[in-house]
């Protein structure tokens, strides 16, 4: 019996990066606040660009604490939706030619989120990544950390949970 061959690498490179963009452009308040995704194979890093208006405190300057909860809180639902997303590519669920927003599954709902501000955001680029600690069928809960110049001193972390999305049987 003869295996399949492989996909080649850059068909499969589209494909997660499609599905991404699609994830990622079904929010208006992504693009507002300009936030973007790195993405490293299943892991994905989140990215706050500086901008004069996320400052809150024009004294420090010191980025604003709504803009700081929303990057993480955001950063905390796409990575649980994106770990939906990466079952069913693994899967050969989702096809690659129907990834828009419109073929994607709704995005979960936050229960509580909790965020811990450790020290004032510098006026520059702000980076996060999002651990999920649980995820059921019904609920999931998540970790977010938050670092500008130096992984090692974050300046945010954040404990959300969230209503997952039922799924199409």
């Amino acid at each position: 019996m003869k295996r399949p061959r492989p996909e080649p690498v850059q068909v499969v490179k589209q494909r997660r990066d499609g599905a991404l963009r699609a994830l990622v452009s079904g929010v208006p308040y992504i693009q507002y606040l300009g936030i973007s995704f790195d993405r490293r194979g299943d892991e994905l890093t989140a990215v706050l660009p500086y901008r004069d208006d996320l400052i809150g405190n024009p004294l420090l300057p010191a980025l604003h604490g709504g803009a700081t909860a929303a990057f993480l809180e955001t950063t905390a639902i796409i990575e649980l939706a994106w770990s939906l997303l990466w079952e069913e590519m693994e899967e050969g669920a989702l096809d690659p030619t129907t990834v828009l927003p419109t073929h994607l599954p709704r995005l979960p709902k936050t229960i509580d989120f909790t965020v811990d501000y450790l020290r004032s955001g510098l006026p520059r680029d702000a980076y996060a990544r999002a651990r999920i600690n649980r995820s059921g069928r019904r609920y999931a809960s998540v970790h977010v950390e938050a670092w500008q110049d130096n992984r090692a001193r974050l300046f945010a972390q954040a404990t959300g949970h969230f209503l997952m999305p039922e799924r199409d049987a």
